[in-house]
């Protein structure tokens, strides 16, 4: 146990307002049955709609937060900030890299400033700001060539991305990605393998290759199927492998992330990779990545449970 929170009451704040309520909520469940089993005195949070979260841990005594929230206001800064507020440890990156990282827009510009490739973009106006049924996106793309990434660029979970092999296909995606939160980015589709980097304390914890039966690894292949293919470690030659991790920590570096978190790129047929997001807070139910790749590493649920608690500050 670790003796900085043996006798602290931990709050495991679960689902969130966000569209990733649901992976919250399993995500939670599972980090406070291993803290409990560890011995911990946690409490569950379910930060629902209508609720402050701050009469919350009010409520609880709260004493360290393990953050389990996805998406808008868990991921972005926002409870981060509130955590600082209230002179609570938090799990996770700070407040800046926590806003870096779920901007995808702000991460872009972050990974050009350091050299760390990433897909060509643009970006369109979001929800409110543009057509809602995604009309100007042909004018506006006329000069890129399919296949493209269509995506809002403050959600997590691919939630509202689309890829687009037709152009008749664009305002349909602009429109989907329109009805989540954020401005659309648009970015060049690279053909290849996914790959995706576990970073635990600054360091590369491993790496797992994603193979989907759907086209790309979206929300349905990640939570709702049976039959998607997990390699760890990826079938990658080596040096393509380590180019990879190494790129996936730079980004994390370079958007001043901490404790977990689990870069997501593509390397191409060229064998290059390139960087994707980082995710700050990424998933820790029971076909998540992160728990997959400490697994292999030697690494217990549990165990990479109160690493992460370690990690709060």
């Amino acid at each position: 146990m670790i003796e900085r929170f043996k006798n602290h009451k931990i709050a495991v704040v679960m689902g969130g307002l966000s569209a990733e309520r649901e992976v919250s909520l399993k995500t939670g469940a599972g980090v406070l049955a291993a803290l409990q089993e560890s011995g911990y005195d946690a409490v569950g949070l379910d930060w629902t709609k209508g609720t402050s979260l701050a009469t919350l841990l009010a409520g609880a005594s709260a004493g360290v937060v393990w953050n389990a929230l996805h998406g808008t206001y868990g991921e972005d800064g926002a409870v981060q900030g509130l955590c600082a507020c209230l002179g609570l440890p938090c799990t996770g990156s700070g407040i800046l890299a926590s806003a870096l990282a779920m901007d995808k827009i702000a991460s872009k510009r972050i990974f050009e400033s350091h050299s760390i490739p990433t897909p060509r973009w643009r970006t369109l106006p979001g929800a409110g700001a543009g057509p809602a049924d995604g009309s100007d996106a042909l004018d506006a793309l006329a000069d890129w060539d399919v296949p493209l990434v269509v995506k809002p660029a403050d959600e997590g979970s691919s939630v509202g991305v689309s890829i687009v092999d037709d152009r008749d296909q664009l305002a349909t995606a602009v429109a989907l990605a329109r009805t989540f939160h954020g401005p659309v980015l648009v970015e060049d589709y690279i053909a290849g393998t996914e790959i995706f980097v576990g970073i635990l304390d600054g360091a590369v914890l491993g790496s797992v290759e994603v193979r989907p039966a759907t086209r790309f690894y979206d929300y349905e292949a990640k939570y709702l199927r049976n039959d998607t293919q997990y390699l760890l470690p990826p079938e990658l030659p080596a040096d393509v492998l380590a180019s990879a991790e190494a790129h996936g920590l730079a980004a994390y570096q370079a958007l001043g992330c901490a404790g977990h978190s689990r870069p997501d790129l593509r390397i191409d047929r060229d064998g290059r990779a390139w960087v994707l997001e980082v995710n700050t807070l990424p998933g820790m139910t029971a076909t998540s990545l992160l728990p997959k790749i400490a697994k292999r590493a030697g690494m217990s649920y549990a165990e990479l449970c109160e690493r992460i608690l370690a990690s709060a500050s």
